[in-house]
């Protein structure tokens, strides 16, 4: 006997006991019994019941798409066996009843807005609310035709009648005794009164709208009889013509309002009376005045009024039959929906429009007219326009219709994937991937993921795929997976938080540390607003796609969505991959069911279902998954099988795999690149035993398949991922086993020694050479080197990984990998480097490069910080990095093979290093050193500049090597250590050990600086000596200190390295991917490129780190070593300002002069050492120079400062304190008192820190810029120049303490009191007079002689100014003119 389910029974068990039961073939305890056929009498019940013995649902036949959105065919209705149409209806409206077409589903009512409706509140009285209702109060008359209607229904109708058989006062006329001149008539309908003159005879029954109301009774009724009969008369003695033009009239004279008021009233009263008349007297004529006859003759029926069955008043599409339930009231307000369109009306304004969609997501035109067939026409807003509006499709996916749903959901997907392509341009005002994000869209697509309707399930799915995947996105990086490094990526997460986040106040660092551990636990849509992913996965998505796929088995493209939408998770970070691999069941079910290793063949043709078929997408999310981390690629092959899924599909040719031939070819070509991605880190290589002679016979029938014309791109795709794969085992067996190591957190990364020998690889080069050379052929020929060029980029590469491997061996020969690395060099190398072919590649660097072609890098057109990608939904430009005419692929492949000849073979230095004097080389390396504007970092561009970034290191290593053996041309030793600075400050996360070599290697190499050979040092001298005027010491000069800097170069990397170089583990994993370490490689995601690895200020980084180093000691005590740091970092700079001054073109003058003050700012004995004075005053010299001084802008924002006014104020400060009148201390505090800099800066000095004033002993002439640039233009600050003034009467500024600041008191004091601008408001003109006054009886007659008297600066002069020997007239006039007033008035008050 079965058990019945019990409580917490899972579906699994449900089905179970189906299964059982309909095993066991029991009698069911229910029975289903079926009605026969109403069409037919004559079928059997116990046949049905025999035919379908179970109650079975089957979806085979669902669509996984919305139909197809064309006009419905003509249909021609054909009576069934047994049932004939009725002969009274017809055809044509049965067929519309019952159509099933798209429009006929967009037509449906679904629900009414109510938001806008008022709610009228009941109004208090006296009795119960609602009334009660008795029967005692039951009519005693009930109508014979009540029938079966409830008493509610019963009271309604009574109460319609009486309010019918009722009228008001004055409105009713006497039937027996007509009015004179009325003529008696059949009431015509309102459609007949509209045809009829107004000049025709008719009754007037009484008033319609003057009832006398507000007057006594008897009066009212007089009054209201009397006008009456007024206006009767006179429209008697109207011509039908005078009547219409006096209509005419008032109707342009009264509001509209009120005529339409009037005509409601008039209808009403109309309509009324005709029931009444009916109802009393059927066979008698209606009496209608012309007063009447008027006001129906302009009105028009409402949307409201109420027509009794089968009247034909109102022209509707269809006609009430008295079969329809709910049909003997009509209400025009429900039926309005179907009249006719209202006409289009065209845009006159340049006013925005709300944007509509087609059904395909098209964009469309406001004014474009299309025909209602199309269902693109609603009864929302704007109904007269075709389209869906964002917002109605959104309302269009709460509907209670599945049809409607799916529908809206498959729009909104199209507009998505056309918003993404760019198709929309600049005809939208704003981003509708924002607009969607911020509206929902995420969790309405959540929320339909759960519905029970497959269809609605299927269109969720595909507008996810919509939302997250870029095609051009997974098209991109698959195409490059056998690029040098190829295979490595940036994960595709959010690198910073939203600008709202950034506007918030900033908050302390404890609360932020405090804030961060409960990140997990905030809501999915906080999640969502900052990134997309981490709001999806918060949802619970895993386990529902889980569902989707295991229960109910979707169709082909659902599936394919499914996978997408997993690939495009696992690429977030490697987060997101462990939570896809850590999903219950989600990983056993794809393997399961898509990746099969037994199957019945596919044909050419569509496939019905997926399920037990093995599919490429599948294969590439679990390479994906892989490339997340070594111990995700570890669980994959160890815990699900995935070793003999690989032996299934390598082993077997794409022919042979009994699947179409483009699923073959991908299928296996995904099976390589998971099984190189394992490669990489030493995993997999048990399987190279087991397919050896498989990877043989793929590599002898490599030539046969490059031979075909024209190359098939799958098959060249395979080849290359077939050649990346072997690269990997071949870096694998030349890995030795690593050293242990203390720490715990590297030592993880350690595994154990790879199962592959030399022995076991030592046979591929024979093999993969032919091909190399085979290609090379085709080099001549674009389109074919186009088509073919993955092959040769992956067989250097591969050549580059044998001969490292080689090398490594310590039991093999070093003469046997020497004589074959000539050989090789000798046979192909040098040949390919003569090619005038290969100098055409080299040239087209720079229109592919991304530095030279930075706006080539513009964000896509759908962009969101929350939700990232590459922005190559519209595909890549025709000449880009990633084009497959671009040549940086394959030279980058051919330098790496040149590199590891060259420093294997110390030899073939010299030979390999005539690639570097290539021209196009050269004027690429140019263009890159050239300031201009740097690429703007997107997750495209950072990915490209990834891949420039590896040509150029390579580059100038290969330069390096070739110093060391011969010296480079002096042109082309300078080119190269202005492109190792640049790239040295361009380098992005994950490059940490090219950053760590360009610092041992090309920057602080002495061959790299020819200057230092060729009269560098004496040329500074003399350019000094030019400029200066005068002549310096030798020993301090510019020139000594240049020759001392290159002669400190190793000390002075030293110091680099120890400020600059990265973090420990971030270095070594770097150092694992780019040496081939394949055992120490933790993962093939890099880091989330934010910014660069350095700053463009890096040669002020280890001073920077002194500053704050001193500025958190709290004991002042200096940092060890300062001397020697701030020394270097200074002997450095100067080498750059001096030789390389396009290094240092990024960085801000006033940037620089910051970094100056802070070695015045470390301790209070640094700037008086000797050395660091020496080169402080040759860097402020440079700064000062007159083509650099203009470029001084101190009120730009500056890295790493909040606001120059504040250090400023530190270092005055600092001043005060530690100075002791110190020269060059003082040089830098009057440098940005400069006139045209803010006021703020000198209001400083002369308000809060005038005591420094006396210590500001710097004499004119050791100025380092012209005194001009202090006292032009005149001070127009009058609270400035009041602290001047009262500095200079007071005795604090004085021409031998300040002589500099006392030479610009004066001058701008002199300006102010002899100006005589009439634009001057009365404060300034009431400051001056008082200023003149006072300097007039100055006590000081040698300051009243420098104020009166100042003529112009003279720096060489010891006052610092000339003075006149006579005042000017105009000065001598408006001087006595005062005097005079002096002494009458006094002096008055400043």
């Amino acid at each position: 006997m079965l058990s019945r389910p019990k409580p917490g029974e899972s579906e699994v068990d449900l089905l179970r006991f189906q299964s059982q039961f309909l095993a066991a073939g029991a009698t069911p305890a229910v029975r289903l019994v079926k009605k026969g056929n109403r069409r037919g009498g004559n079928v059997n019940p116990e046949q049905a019941l025999l035919q379908d013995h179970r109650d079975v649902v089957t979806l085979d036949n669902l669509p996984d798409l919305p139909p197809a959105l064309v006009p419905a065919p003509p249909k021609r209705a054909r009576p069934s066996p047994g049932y004939p149409l009725p002969e009274d209806e017809d055809p044509e409206e049965r067929l519309n009843r019952h159509d099933q077409h798209i429009t006929a589903v967009l037509t449906k009512i679904i629900e009414r807005d109510t938001s806008s409706v008022a709610v009228n509140l009941p109004v208090p009285s006296g009795v119960a609310f609602p009334p009660v209702f008795l029967r005692s109060q039951e009519r005693q008359g009930k109508s014979a035709t009540s029938g079966k209607r409830s008493i509610f229904a019963q009271e309604i109708a009574t109460r319609r009648v009486s309010e019918a058989r009722v009228p008001s006062v004055g409105e009713v006329v006497s039937n027996v005794d007509p009015p004179e001149g009325a003529v008696t008539c059949e009431a015509p309908t309102p459609k007949d009164q509209g045809c009829q003159l107004p000049g025709s005879s008719h009754s007037f029954q009484g008033p319609n709208l003057v009832t006398g109301k507000g007057l006594r009774v008897q009066e009212a009724e007089q009054e209201a009889q009397t006008i009456h009969e007024e206006n009767v008369a006179r429209l008697q003695a109207m011509a039908p013509e005078e009547i219409l033009r006096e209509q005419q009239r008032l109707l342009a004279q009264l509001d509209p309002s009120l005529v339409a008021f009037l005509r409601s009233h008039g209808c009403t009263r109309e309509q009324a009376g005709e029931k009444a008349t009916k109802e009393q007297r059927p066979g008698r004529s209606a009496h209608v005045t012309k007063e009447e006859l008027l006001m129906s003759t302009a009105s028009e029926p409402r949307k409201g009024d109420k027509l009794e069955p089968g009247a034909p008043a109102l022209a509707l599409p269809v006609t009430p039959q008295k079969e329809w339930l709910h049909m003997d009231t009509v209400e025009m307000e429900k039926l309005h929906w179907t009249q006719d369109l209202p006409p289009l009306q065209r845009q006159q304004t340049q006013e925005r429009m709300q944007a509509r969609f087609s059904l395909q997501g098209e964009l469309l035109v406001p004014d474009v007219d299309l025909p209602t067939h199309l269902g693109l026409h609603h009864h929302g807003e704007e109904a007269e326009r075709a389209g869906y509006s964002l917002q109605e499709l959104f309302h269009l996916t709460r509907s209670q219709v599945s049809q409607q749903r799916a529908l809206a959901l498959h729009v909104l997907a199209q507009v998505i994937s056309r918003a993404q392509a760019g198709e929309f341009g600049d005809r939208l005002v704003g981003s509708v991937l924002r607009l969607l994000l911020d509206a929902g869209f995420l969790f309405l697509l959540r929320f339909s993921l759960d519905d029970r309707v497959d269809g609605v399930i299927a269109a969720a799915i595909r507008a996810l795929r919509a939302l997250l995947v870029a095609p051009g996105d997974e098209e991109l990086l698959d195409s490059t997976f056998s690029w040098y490094h190829g295979a490595l990526m940036f994960p595709l997460m959010p690198s910073q938080e939203d600008k709202e986040d950034e506007d918030e106040d900033e908050e302390p660092p404890a609360e932020k540390a405090k804030r961060s551990p409960e990140e997990g636990s905030q809501p999915p849509p906080v999640l969502a607003r900052h990134d997309v992913i981490k709001g999806l996965l918060a949802t619970n998505l895993l386990p529902r796609l889980r569902f989707v796929l295991e229960v109910t088995c979707p169709g082909p493209a659902v599936v394919l969505d499914i996978l997408a939408v997993l690939i495009r998770l696992a690429r977030h970070s490697l987060e997101s991959a462990t939570r896809v691999l850590e999903c219950p069941r989600l990983i056993e079910t794809i393997v399961g069911e898509f990746l099969p290793t037994s199957w019945s063949p596919m044909g050419v043709g569509p496939t019905p279902s997926l399920h037990k078929v093995p599919c490429a997408s599948a294969m590439k999310l679990l390479r994906v998954l892989a490339s997340a981390g070594r111990n995700i690629a570890a669980r994959l092959l160890n815990s699900f099988d995935i070793r003999s899924r690989l032996c299934r599909f390598i082993a077997e040719t794409p022919q042979e795999l009994a699947l179409p031939p483009e699923e073959a070819e991908t299928l296996s070509t995904e099976a390589l690149r998971l099984w190189a991605v394992a490669a990489s880190y030493g995993q997999g290589g048990d399987l190279y035993r087991e397919l050896y002679a498989v990877l043989m016979r793929a590599l002898q029938a490599m030539p046969q398949e490059l031979s075909t014309h024209p190359p098939l791109p799958l098959s060249v795709q395979r080849i290359a991922s077939l050649l990346t794969l072997l690269t990997q085992l071949t870096l694998a067996a030349g890995s030795s086993r690593p050293e242990p190591i203390s720490d715990s957190a590297e030592a993880s990364l350690s595994a154990t020694p790879s199962l592959i020998t030399w022995t076991q690889v030592s046979g591929l080069q024979p093999l993969v050479e032919p091909c190399l050379r085979q290609t090379l052929k085709l080099l001549p020929r674009s389109q074919m080197w186009s088509a073919l060029s993955p092959v040769p980029t992956a067989c250097l590469l591969f050549l580059s990984a044998y001969y490292q491997a080689w090398s490594q061996q310590p039991s093999l020969c070093p003469e046997d990998w020497l004589q074959d690395m000539e050989r090789l060099s000798e046979e192909l190398l040098l040949p390919l480097l003569s090619q005038p072919t290969l100098g055409s590649l080299w040239e087209s660097l720079r229109h592919c490069s991304l530095l030279c072609n930075p706006l080539s890098c513009a964000p896509a057109p759908e962009v969101a910080p929350s939700l990232v990608s590459l922005g190559c939904a519209g595909g890549c430009p025709p000449l880009g990095l990633a084009s497959s005419a671009s040549p940086f692929p394959f030279l980058t492949a051919l330098l790496a093979l040149c590199n590891t000849l060259a420093r294997v073979h110390k030899g073939l230095c010299g030979q390999l290093a005539v690639i570097l004097a290539a021209p196009g080389l050269q004027n690429y390396f140019l263009q890159c050193v050239a300031p201009g504007a740097a690429p703007h970092l997107t997750p495209f561009s950072a990915w490209a500049l990834r891949h420039e970034y590896h040509l150029q290191y390579l580059a100038l290593a290969l330069a390096q090597k070739a110093a060391t053996v011969q010296s480079l041309p002096a042109a082309s030793a300078a080119l190269h250590h202005g492109m190792a600075l640049a790239l040295l400050s361009r380098l992005l996360p994950g490059s940490e050990y090219l950053a760590h070599e360009l610092l041992l290697s090309c920057v602080f190499r002495l061959e790299f600086l020819p200057e230092k050979a060729s009269g560098g040092p004496e040329a500074a001298d003399f350019s000094d000596q030019l400029s200066l005027g005068s002549s310096r010491d030798l020993q301090c000069g510019r020139g000594a200190l240049l020759a001392q800097a290159c002669q400190d170069l190793p000390s002075i990397r030293s110091s680099y390295l120890s400020h600059c170089s990265p973090a420990r583990a971030s270095l070594l994993a770097s150092q694992a991917l780019h040496r081939g370490e394949l055992q120490r490689v933790p993962t093939l995601l890099l880091p989330v490129p934010k910014e660069p690895l350095l700053p463009t200020d890096w040669p002020f980084l280890p001073l920077i780190h002194l500053y704050h180093q001193a500025s958190d000691t709290p004991s002042g005590l200096p940092p060890t070593d300062a001397v020697g740091t701030a020394m270097r970092v200074l002997q450095w700079v100067l080498v750059l300002e001096s030789w390389r001054p396009q290094a240092l073109w990024a960085v801000p003058s006033a940037a620089r002069l910051a970094r100056l003050m802070c070695v015045f700012l470390v301790d209070s004995e640094l700037f008086r050492e000797s050395p660091v004075q020496h080169l402080v005053a040759a860097l402020l010299s440079q700064l000062c120079q007159p083509q650099v001084l203009p470029s001084l802008n101190l009120d730009c924002p500056l890295p790493g400062l909040t606001s120059f006014p504040d250090l400023y104020t530190n270092f005055l400060d600092h001043f005060e304190a530690v100075s002791f009148g110190d020269h060059l201390f003082g040089a830098l505090v009057l440098l940005p008192l400069q006139r045209r800099f803010s006021v703020t800066l000198r209001l400083a000095l002369f308000g809060e820190h005038v005591g420094a004033l006396r210590s500001l002993s710097l004499p004119l002439t050791q100025l380092p810029v012209s005194l001009e640039c202090y006292t032009e233009p005149p001070e127009d600050n009058l609270a400035l120049l009041q602290l001047y003034f009262r500095a200079l009467v007071t005795g604090t500024l004085r021409p031998h303490w300040c002589p500099v600041l006392y030479a610009v008191a004066v001058a701008h004091v002199n300006s102010f009191i002899f100006s005589q601008d009439p634009k001057s408001s009365d404060e300034v003109k009431v400051a001056r007079r008082s200023m003149l006054q006072k300097t007039w009886l100055l006590a000081d007659e040698g300051l009243r002689q420098h104020l009166l008297h100042y003529k112009l600066p003279n720096s060489t002069l010891p006052e610092g100014f000339e003075l006149y020997s006579q005042l000017p007239p105009l000065r001598q006039q408006y001087l006595q003119r005062l005097t005079l007033t002096v002494v009458q008035n006094g002096v008055s008050e400043i």
